[in-house]
């Protein structure tokens, strides 16, 4: 049993990039399934593709890289709220990561959404990790 099974998430996608390789699979949960549209609507990943072989799933993703100098489209990834340090904020103190370069993606009352999202549906939520 995983702790945290965002961070898990992270961790296998970020162990994927720094080894070069095209697709990671990862446990499904409907959580994971909303960060992995929220990165394909972004641009981070390439494609996914959900499967229900087994009893809870896997959502297997194809990572993006830059065709000429083989570059990962995710820089970093970041974990900001933990189980034992949940980290929240409002409307109005939403975090801008690089400048807006980069997104935050929250888990609110409308669903996983970015920061950008976020400031224009005027919602706070659970901050769940920044990509850049």
């Amino acid at each position: 049993m995983v702790t945290d099974p965002i961070a898990d998430y992270l961790t296998r996608v970020r162990n994927a990039i720094k080894a070069n390789h095209r697709i990671v699979e990862v446990p499904a949960s409907n959580l994971k399934k909303n960060l992995t549209k929220v990165l394909h609507e972004k641009g981070y990943i390439l494609n996914y593709k959900f499967e229900d072989a087994t009893a809870q799933g896997t959502i297997k993703i194809a990572l993006k890289y830059d065709p000429v100098s083989k570059t990962p489209a995710i820089t970093k990834l970041e974990r900001i709220s933990k189980p034992g340090l949940r980290k929240y904020c409002g409307a109005e103190e939403l975090p801008r990561v690089l400048n807006g370069l980069g997104i935050a993606v929250l888990s609110t009352s409308k669903g996983v959404i970015t920061d950008k999202e976020a400031r224009n549906l005027n919602v706070g939520g659970e901050i769940l990790c920044y990509v850049y």
